[in-house]
Protein backbone atom coordinates (compact mmCIF):
# COMPACT_ATOMS: atom_id res chain seq x y z
CA UNK A 1 0.00 0.00 0.00
CA UNK A 2 1.64 3.45 -0.78
CA UNK A 3 0.91 6.25 1.66
CA UNK A 4 2.35 9.99 1.13
CA UNK A 5 2.99 11.58 4.09
CA UNK A 6 2.98 15.84 3.74
CA UNK A 7 4.81 18.02 6.37
CA UNK A 8 5.98 21.63 6.37
CA UNK A 9 3.30 23.92 6.07
CA UNK A 10 2.69 26.88 8.58
CA UNK A 11 2.09 30.62 9.20
CA UNK A 12 4.45 32.55 7.56
CA UNK A 13 4.52 36.56 5.93
CA UNK A 14 4.62 37.37 3.09
CA UNK A 15 7.76 37.23 1.03
CA UNK A 16 8.82 34.05 3.41
CA UNK A 17 9.84 30.70 2.45
CA UNK A 18 8.45 27.30 3.33
CA UNK A 19 9.55 23.90 2.25
CA UNK A 20 7.45 21.01 2.06
CA UNK A 21 8.06 17.59 2.38
CA UNK A 22 6.29 14.38 1.13
CA UNK A 23 7.59 11.22 2.35
CA UNK A 24 6.31 8.00 0.46
CA UNK A 25 6.05 4.28 1.69
CA UNK A 26 5.41 1.38 -0.43
CA UNK A 27 6.55 2.46 -3.40
CA UNK A 28 9.62 4.15 -4.68
CA UNK A 29 8.68 7.94 -5.74
CA UNK A 30 10.80 7.59 -9.22
CA UNK A 31 8.60 4.81 -10.28
CA UNK A 32 5.81 7.53 -9.61
CA UNK A 33 4.70 11.20 -11.73
CA UNK A 34 4.47 13.18 -8.68
CA UNK A 35 2.47 16.08 -8.50
CA UNK A 36 1.63 19.16 -5.99
CA UNK A 37 -2.21 20.86 -6.08
CA UNK A 38 -3.79 22.99 -3.94
CA UNK A 39 -6.71 24.46 -2.79
CA UNK A 40 -7.94 27.46 -1.23
CA UNK A 41 -11.27 28.33 0.41
CA UNK A 42 -14.06 28.80 -2.17
CA UNK A 43 -12.26 26.93 -4.94
CA UNK A 44 -11.89 24.15 -6.63
CA UNK A 45 -8.26 22.33 -6.15
CA UNK A 46 -5.26 23.25 -8.17
CA UNK A 47 -2.66 21.93 -9.72
CA UNK A 48 0.78 23.50 -9.04
CA UNK A 49 3.74 22.06 -9.91
CA UNK A 50 4.68 18.18 -11.52
CA UNK A 51 7.43 15.89 -11.77
CA UNK A 52 7.76 13.67 -14.45
CA UNK A 53 8.93 10.08 -13.53
CA UNK A 54 10.95 8.79 -16.62
CA UNK A 55 13.30 12.17 -16.71
CA UNK A 56 12.15 14.21 -13.58
CA UNK A 57 11.12 17.28 -16.10
CA UNK A 58 9.30 19.82 -14.12
CA UNK A 59 6.25 21.39 -14.87
CA UNK A 60 4.53 24.42 -12.63
CA UNK A 61 1.79 26.69 -12.91
CA UNK A 62 2.50 30.25 -14.68
CA UNK A 63 1.93 31.54 -10.52
CA UNK A 64 4.36 29.79 -8.66
CA UNK A 65 6.84 29.82 -11.96
CA UNK A 66 10.55 31.17 -10.49
CA UNK A 67 9.11 31.34 -6.86
CA UNK A 68 8.49 27.22 -6.62
CA UNK A 69 10.93 24.56 -7.09
CA UNK A 70 9.96 20.87 -7.25
CA UNK A 71 12.59 18.55 -6.10
CA UNK A 72 12.88 15.03 -5.05
CA UNK A 73 15.59 12.86 -2.81
CA UNK A 74 15.40 9.17 -4.25
CA UNK A 75 17.59 8.04 -1.28
CA UNK A 76 14.90 9.67 1.19
CA UNK A 77 12.18 8.67 -0.92
CA UNK A 78 11.15 11.79 -0.50
CA UNK A 79 9.67 14.89 -2.96
CA UNK A 80 9.84 18.92 -1.80
CA UNK A 81 8.19 21.73 -2.75
CA UNK A 82 10.71 24.61 -2.16
CA UNK A 83 8.31 28.07 -1.81
CA UNK A 84 9.68 31.24 -1.98
CA UNK A 85 8.48 34.90 -2.04
CA UNK A 86 4.95 33.68 -0.54
CA UNK A 87 1.97 35.54 -1.19
CA UNK A 88 -1.30 35.57 0.16
CA UNK A 89 -2.78 34.32 -2.38
CA UNK A 90 -0.62 31.16 -1.99
CA UNK A 91 -3.03 30.03 0.93
CA UNK A 92 -3.93 26.76 0.98
CA UNK A 93 -4.45 23.62 1.43
CA UNK A 94 -1.58 21.64 -0.55
CA UNK A 95 -1.37 17.76 -1.24
CA UNK A 96 1.00 15.85 -3.13
CA UNK A 97 -0.14 13.46 -5.08
CA UNK A 98 1.40 10.63 -7.02
CA UNK A 99 0.45 8.59 -10.33
CA UNK A 100 1.15 5.38 -12.04
CA UNK A 101 2.73 5.79 -15.53
CA UNK A 102 0.54 5.78 -17.83
CA UNK A 103 0.17 6.31 -21.95
CA UNK A 104 -0.80 9.88 -21.74
CA UNK A 105 0.79 11.81 -19.15
CA UNK A 106 -1.97 14.13 -17.63
CA UNK A 107 0.01 16.01 -15.16
CA UNK A 108 -2.31 18.47 -13.91
CA UNK A 109 -5.41 16.55 -13.74
CA UNK A 110 -6.31 15.57 -10.42
CA UNK A 111 -8.39 12.73 -11.14
CA UNK A 112 -5.46 11.02 -12.81
CA UNK A 113 -3.16 10.73 -9.97
CA UNK A 114 -3.28 7.28 -7.67
CA UNK A 115 -1.74 7.98 -4.78
CA UNK A 116 -2.35 11.03 -2.06
CA UNK A 117 -1.54 12.83 1.18
CA UNK A 118 -3.34 14.09 3.97
CA UNK A 119 -2.61 17.64 2.79
CA UNK A 120 -0.62 20.38 4.90
CA UNK A 121 -2.32 24.15 5.50
CA UNK A 122 -0.25 26.80 4.21
CA UNK A 123 -0.97 30.48 5.40
CA UNK A 124 0.37 33.64 4.46
CA UNK A 125 -0.09 36.57 6.00
CA UNK A 126 0.50 40.19 4.10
Amino acid sequence: QVQLVEAGGGLVQAGASLRLSCAASGRTLSSLSMGWFRQAPGNEREFVAAMKWSDDRTIYVDSVKGRFTFSRDNAKNTAYLQMNSLKPEDTAVYWCAGQVPRKFYAYSDPSQYDYWGQGTQVTVSS
